[in-house]
């Protein structure tokens, strides 16, 4: 998936076109597809991928690290 933005991350400076992501969703539209991804830092993506190419059109901060219980 090529970014039509060529933007990155604000958190980590990966690019936004690159690897590692997850897809966590993947959902049809009428003129292509939204995507919720999660970039290698932990941000939640929305994408949008269309005949344009694909956009990140909103995204969360980093996922903050759980604690185990022993280190309550």
């Amino acid at each position: 998936m090529i970014s039509t933005t060529g933007a990155r991350c604000p958190h980590c400076g990966w690019p936004d076109g690159a690897e590692p992501f997850q897809v966590v969703s993947r959902h049809s539209t009428a003129a292509g597809r939204t995507e919720w991804t999660r970039c290698g830092c932990g941000s939640l993506q929305v994408r949008v991928v269309d005949g344009c190419g694909m956009r990140v059109v909103s995204r969360s901060g980093p996922a903050e690290p759980h604690s185990s219980p022993a280190s309550r």
